[in-house]
């Protein structure tokens, strides 16, 4: 008597984001950038204090910022205030600017006897790595926020990409400079990174009168 082959039953595989927290992460308001700036300040944390705002300024994703050299941002004796690098994402170039404050922090920080001779503006302890991993940035994030009281949960490093961008679009609603400082091919990508919703469109609608 032939034997009946039952089909092969394959474990149930788990999904990834299986009680994770998913979706887009909230950017920062301003009141809690300065309560995380005056801790790395207080700390005399100059890494961090540098690499929070700069965070803040550049608008860029984690695997760019975290792979910028120091002679991205300083030129002679003094840092630059506006700074163009190419996404690695997509290939293309993107500009932001570099506020007071951010131009402090990183020349305090390139200044410390542990920068001496090194290319990366933010470079890592680990011998085998030229920087920090986008990991530990991501690590740092979860503490500069549970610092301050916030969920770790809710915020991620694309909060702070989020951050200054999310500011400009509430003040300006100006959707096409956003595009451009976060360096999106199509204004429908910043649509959707803002969360702009019909509530937006028509509160921006009823400032205007012709």
């Amino acid at each position: 008597m032939s034997k009946i082959q039952l089909p092969a039953v394959k474990p149930k595989r788990i999904p990834w984001n299986k009680g994770r927290l998913v979706g887009q992460k909230r950017p920062l308001l301003p009141k809690q950038v300065w309560a995380i700036r005056a801790r790395l300040e207080l700390a005399s944390n100059l890494r961090d204090l540098a690499l929070f705002n700069l965070a803040i300024d550049s608008k860029l994703r984690g695997c760019d910022l975290v792979r910028l050299k120091v002679s991205d941002l300083v030129i002679g004796d003094r840092v630059r205030d506006r700074v163009t690098v190419v996404q690695s994402k997509t290939k293309r170039p993107v500009q932001f600017e570099v506020s007071e404050n951010t131009r402090d922090s990183i020349w305090n920080w390139v200044g410390r006897p542990e920068m001496l001779a090194c290319a990366c503006l933010f470079p890592s302890r680990l011998h085998d790595r030229p920087h920090v991993s986008t990991r530990q940035y991501a690590r740092l994030v979860r503490e500069w926020v549970s610092a301050i009281g916030l969920d770790p949960s809710s915020y991620g490093t694309h909060s702070l990409r989020r951050t200054k961008a999310a500011q400009i679009y509430r003040k300006t609603g100006n959707l096409r400079a956003v595009q451009l400082l976060l360096g999106h091919a199509k204004v429908d990508s910043t649509v959707r990174y803002l969360g702009v919703e019909l509530e937006d469109a028509l509160s921006i609608a009823e400032k205007i009168d012709i």
